[in-house]
């Protein structure tokens, strides 16, 4: 299975409701979140281009943030993108 990372507030609801899904799902995922830490920040940014939270790779592939997760999970592709 292709390791999940997922950048997050505390705060969140749409972090809050990915990571849900993900735990529904059974499937494990590194979380790295970028309250207050300006290094984690920078480094959503360089990777993503993007400022917002949350924004989720699976494998080296960034899917994106909350919507994009449920969108390639409603169309069942989740297992897809989890194969190695």
């Amino acid at each position: 299975m292709k390791p999940v990372t997922i950048y997050t507030t505390r705060t969140c609801p749409f972090c809050i409701r990915a990571k849900a899904l993900l735990d529904a799902e059974k499937i494990p995922y590194r979380e790295i979140g970028v309250d207050g830490d300006s290094n984690a920040r920078a480094e959503l940014r360089e990777k993503s281009g993007q400022r917002t939270v949350p924004q989720i790779w699976i494998g080296d592939q960034h899917v994106g943030g909350c919507d994009e997760l449920f969108q390639v999970a409603n169309r069942g592709q989740l297992q897809a993108l989890l194969e190695d």
